[in-house]
């Protein structure tokens, strides 16, 4: 992207993404001495995964809750933020996840992505 592309304003946001899941497990309980109770349970794996980005200087913040951590849903991710802020140059660090880095990654016009080294876990915003 030159210079002259950019039209808006230069955000810095910084992205990274979240797993939020439920794995369901039988327990013990309580019953009379004697009895063995039945319980029904199901094992059940559910996973929903939050994608973020936040623009510490303005304090804007842009999240997304997929059910995949995966490049079609980094790419879903990356044209619904690039939507959000049309008109504004977006650089963005992520990790180096490999939906991150993926050659069928689909890179908006207005966001430019450059990769935290690996193993360098003191570069993470905490």
């Amino acid at each position: 992207m030159a210079n002259d592309d950019i039209k808006g304003k230069v955000r810095l946001m910084f992205q990274d993404g979240a797993t939020f899941g439920r794995i369901n497990k039988p327990k013990y309980c309580w019953c009379y001495h004697g009895l063995r109770p039945v319980v029904p349970s199901q094992h059940i794996r559910e996973y929903r995964y939050a994608y973020g980005a936040v623009d510490p200087l303005r304090g804007d913040s842009f999240f997304i809750v997929l059910p995949y951590a995966n490049t079609d849903c980094m790419n879903i991710f990356l044209d619904e933020l690039s939507k959000a802020y049309l008109d504004d140059c977006i650089i963005m660090p992520c990790d180096q996840a490999s939906w991150h880095r993926s050659k069928s990654l689909r890179i908006p016009s207005n966001i430019i992505l450059f990769y935290l080294p690996p193993a360098t876990p003191e570069c993470n915003t905490q």
